[in-house]
């Protein structure tokens, strides 16, 4: 034990020569950096600038020390059990938007609500649909955000990709295979940075009378009174999700305080004091009904990270 926390100590020194000791927290509950307000310690936390970032990736490249990367938490289910080693969030401190004609550049950090904000204010169309989704821009590309009829790969040009080799590279969007909720990044272990997008002018009114339609649409049909991950599964082809789950009788079921919202049964919702385990007994008893009743597997839309019971 004596030994493990001396090397932990090894790894705090070498990160403070990088990060400033008022950005790094020891002990930090991650169920502060989730949407759903779950999920036990990570080890060493930081919130870096996007270069800074960089460096510490080196760092735990070169040393072996593991590390987790997080956006907005808006996707994610954190084990009880914690992440052990280093979550590096890109949060405030890498999340700067420029807009220059009809294209924006934003850091991987940006809220997406943010830049479809200064879209509007710039009177660019092509990000209502993101307005209202609760997830940073590095995030949204990851996992080829989407809803109400529009995605990622509709208005991204290109990333800024941290590669396994340690290069930064800009990498045209034919190149990252978007598909629905699923981009390469998933697969090779790169990084987004950062991203440019390309939108198209409009009239302001009109694009903001959009963003309101959707911001209107989702308070009425979704539970955004309570913590949640947003839609728990995948949309399986040829059916939705949701009314899978409804129609098997789970609109309102529970495990502990971890729920299918009756409101929205695609979502998965905690009332007060969910534990992670909690919402993952939860979702495997859905999926176990759901095959059941219509022999279709649902697949968890959410992330699953950390250490679980």
């Amino acid at each position: 034990m004596g030994e493990a926390n001396f090397v932990r100590e090894d790894w705090i020194e070498a990160i403070k020569t990088i990060v400033d000791e008022n950005r790094i927290r020891l002990q930090e509950p991650m169920s502060r950096h989730t949407t759903f307000r779950i999920g036990g310690m990570a080890e060493i936390f930081l919130m870096p600038t996007i270069k800074e970032a960089v460096d510490v990736i080196t760092l735990c490249r070169a040393k072996k020390i593991p590390y987790t990367i997080i956006g907005n938490g808006s996707n994610l289910l954190v084990g009880d059990k914690g992440i052990p080693g280093v979550v590096i969030e890109f949060g405030a401190n890498a999340s700067s938007i420029e807009v220059k004609e009809n294209m924006i550049r934003a850091e991987a950090g940006a809220l997406l609500s943010k830049v479809a904000h200064k879209a509007l204010e710039a009177s660019l169309g092509g990000m209502e649909f993101a307005a209202g989704i609760p997830g940073s821009i590095g995030g949204a590309v990851v996992m080829n955000a989407g809803a109400y009829g529009g995605e990622m790969k509709d208005i991204l040009v290109s990333a800024d990709l941290l590669t396994k080799d340690g290069e930064v590279v800009e990498v045209p969007v034919e190149e990252i295979s978007l598909s629905y909720r699923h981009s390469r990044v998933m697969e090779t272990g790169e990084v987004v940075l950062g991203v440019t997008l390309k939108l198209v002018s409009g009239e302001k009114e009109k694009i903001e009378a959009v963003m309101q339609e959707l911001r209107q649409k989702r308070q009425e049909k979704q539970p955004l009174e309570f913590p949640s991950a947003g839609s728990t599964f995948k949309r399986p082809e040829g059916y939705f999700a949701g009314k899978l789950i409804m129609d098997a009788g789970l609109r309102g079921y529970r495990v502990g305080d971890a729920q299918v919202s009756e409101k929205h049964c695609g979502f998965v919702i905690n009332r007060g004091q969910a534990t992670a385990a909690e919402v993952e007994e939860l979702m495997r008893r859905v999926q176990e009904k759901v095959e059941q009743e219509f022999q279709v597997r649902l697949e968890p839309e959410v992330r699953r990270l950390g250490e679980f019971s």
